[in-house]
């Protein structure tokens, strides 16, 4: 019931996320922040990935790229929302609904691309799928529509090069994400491909709408099942 009451709490976050920053041009992708401002993201990708309490403050805060005491600090905020006690996740979907509304959808450019997935097997780019490939590969309850993946913001022009190449620019069913590199946290290798940690899937089809939030819930719920009530 408390899952069900976040998720539908999350409906009107979505919404608005969904607003979208999209990035019209290789040469405006500079302007993106991907640094500043994301500590507490890192903090949270990391406590989702081990909501046990097992890891201590300081490598928590070792694995965020980020200060012990402003870590101290951060615990302390999370502990008032009654989401953590210590580094022990407590509430698991008021954690991702935190997250879902600290952060910005990420900017982005898109391709037409054929056999979107032929491609990724020849690449030599660092990547991870997210969205709806990332979740057909995880769980199979989603339509694999459009391939959404981050890339390293310095290999963008390299990308964008091959897939203007290989398809046609403009929107389509392929999407280049830029962010902070933490997102390539702990991410998984699954038949062939790279995608991101779970967590991060979790908050990306939160994003979304429709069944994408429903296949984000599923998610939540079999990695949590020991803490979801």
């Amino acid at each position: 019931m408390l899952l069900l009451l976040h998720i539908i709490g999350m409906w009107d976050i979505v919404n608005t996320v969904n607003t979208v920053n999209t990035v019209n041009t290789v040469n405006t992708v500079n302007t993106v922040n991907t640094v500043k401002g994301k500590k507490r993201e890192r903090m949270i990708r990391v406590l989702l990935g081990r909501p046990d309490g097992s890891l201590s403050i300081y490598r928590l805060a070792k694995e965020a790229g980020c200060s012990h005491p402003w870590a101290i600090n951060f615990l302390r905020r999370l502990e008032r929302e009654k989401l953590v006690e210590g580094t022990r996740v407590i509430d698991v979907p008021g954690l991702f609904s935190y997250w879902l509304e600290i952060s910005d959808y990420p900017p982005f450019r898109e391709y037409n691309i054929q056999k979107p997935l032929d491609l990724l097997k020849e690449t030599r780019l660092k990547y991870a799928l997210t969205t709806y490939h990332a979740e057909f590969l995880t769980q199979n309850y989603l339509f694999p529509s459009r391939v959404d993946m981050y890339i390293l913001e310095e290999d963008l022009a390299e990308w964008h090069n091959m897939l203007a190449e290989k398809g046609l620019v403009g929107k389509g069913n392929f999407r280049l994400l830029l962010d902070d590199q933490h997102v390539f946290y702990s991410n998984i290798k699954k038949k062939e491909f790279r995608i991101v940690s779970t967590p991060q899937l979790i908050l990306d089809l939160l994003r979304e709408e429709g069944v994408a939030v429903e296949a984000a819930q599923k998610l939540m719920e079999r990695k949590y099942h020991g803490i979801i009530q």
